[in-house]
């Protein structure tokens, strides 16, 4: 095995252009992890927070960002049964995807799902963890109920969109374009706000309320999604584009029984994650083929070029997912 590869890392916290290529030394798998040669490697939120410094890789992981891949099983530690050298699989990693190779378990990679190229699949783990934990095993979304994504054009926008609608949920989306909007109803969204536009507290409460809403944007979002919920409906945070500090009143939590949730993907277990992987490979994996559900790229940047790729992201100019090309 080669020693070196080409990595990108946060030379110090700061603006996109603290970014820098460097060569690294080959990470080696632990008895549990495989060592993936990376092909694509997602560029999503917790990066950009990562570096400005506000997001610290969890104990243990790797200092680079990236926390999602897709490529090929390069070595494998010594309980690993599951996977061999050569598959093809795309991973939840815990850092590090902005390499040419990275660790991560073995049980945090799925297959790539019949018919999908590698650099697709590397739009799948970092969304298809985060949406599947949070509204359907935190939100208990169910068919025929009413489903509100804010941010309905981003990379979880568009998955949670899909996932609701191949369920049987009514979904509603907001986003900031009319553009943004058209993409969230192609995707199964029976109305999307353009909140640029339009109150979506307004829109919501004209179709008589939501049973579960989807949030990453908190600030004063957070009143007006409470006042949005139907009795006994559950609210789940994901992310605070706009503040995480806000005065609540919580007297409609008692009276409305609402349920107000929230997690972040990268702090868990592995265990945790592991059962995560397990629920998508069982229900999620096998409605790739039928065309259904498919992820949703905006642009692909060379590995070198990643500043571009967290301007694009900083801009929220994107609609879908922004990916690296790793491979030469």
């Amino acid at each position: 095995m080669m020693n070196g590869m080409r990595a990108i890392e946060i030379a110090k916290p700061g603006g996109p252009d603290v970014l820098r290529q460097v060569v690294r030394s080959i990470p080696k798998p632990n008895r549990n992890e495989v060592l993936i040669k990376i092909s694509y490697a997602g560029v999503n939120r917790p990066d950009v927070l990562q570096r400005a410094g506000s997001y610290l890789p969890p104990p243990g992981a790797s200092d680079l960002p990236g926390l999602e891949a897709s490529g090929k099983i390069f070595a494998i530690g010594q309980n690993v049964s599951s996977w061999k050298i050569g598959d093809d699989v795309c991973a939840l990693l815990p850092g590090g995807g902005y390499a040419e190779y990275a660790v991560t378990q073995a049980s945090h990679c799925l297959p790539i799902p019949e018919g999908m190229s590698l650099k697709l699949a590397a739009a799948l783990p970092e969304t298809f963890f985060t949406v599947w934990s949070n509204v359907f095993q935190r939100g208990e979304l169910k068919p025929h109920e009413k489903f509100l994504v804010h941010g309905g054009s981003s990379g979880i926008g568009t998955t949670a969109i899909q996932l609701a609608n191949v369920f049987g949920s009514e979904v509603y989306a907001t986003a900031g374009s009319d553009e943004k909007c058209l993409v969230c109803e192609e995707l199964g969204a029976k109305r999307a706000i353009n909140y640029n536009k339009e109150d979506f507290l307004d829109v919501i409460k004209s179709i008589g309320g939501v049973n579960l809403i989807l949030d990453m944007v908190g600030g004063t979002y957070m009143a007006k999604n409470i006042n949005a919920l139907v009795d006994d409906g559950r609210l789940v945070q994901i992310a605070f584009l706009h503040g995480a500090k806000v005065e609540l009143n919580f007297a409609q939590i008692m009276t409305r029984r609402l349920t107000l949730t929230g997690s972040t993907l990268r702090p868990q277990s592995d265990f945790s994650k592991t059962q995560i992987a397990s629920e998508l490979s069982k229900k999620i994996w096998p409605l790739f083929g039928n065309g259904r559900l498919k992820p949703v790229v905006d642009s692909v940047f060379e590995l070198e070029d990643v500043t571009s790729a967290h301007l694009l992201m900083e801009s929220s100019k994107h609609i879908g997912k922004i990916l690296l090309r790793v491979e030469q």
